[in-house]
């Protein structure tokens, strides 16, 4: 159960990884990855900055998600939320 609250990434090291996990990791990332481009592409948009600046943002941000992540449970990706964060730096800088 403490293991729980760790990244993946780092659990997964210590207790080996086999190729059941990896197939599962594999499909759920594909997944999340369909949902979480188109989203990211309308959020871009409605924060004002261009597609391409959203879909880079979106790989970036998952890279750093799934290494980061706060537990094994997690699923990260774009948030409606920030839009209105986002918005007022882009129009700020």
């Amino acid at each position: 159960m403490n293991n729980i609250f760790k990244p993946k990434f780092f659990s997964l090291l210590r207790l080996g990884i086999n190729k059941k996990t990896i197939i599962n990791d594999i499909l759920a990332g594909i997944v999340v990855g369909i949902v979480a481009l188109p989203l990211a592409i309308a959020f871009a948009v409605a924060s004002g900055v261009s597609p391409e600046r959203g879909l880079i943002t979106a790989v970036i941000a998952g890279f750093i998600i799934s290494f980061l992540g706060g537990s094994r449970v997690q699923i990260g990706g774009p948030t409606g939320a920030f839009i209105i964060i986002v918005y007022g730096i882009v129009e700020q800088y």
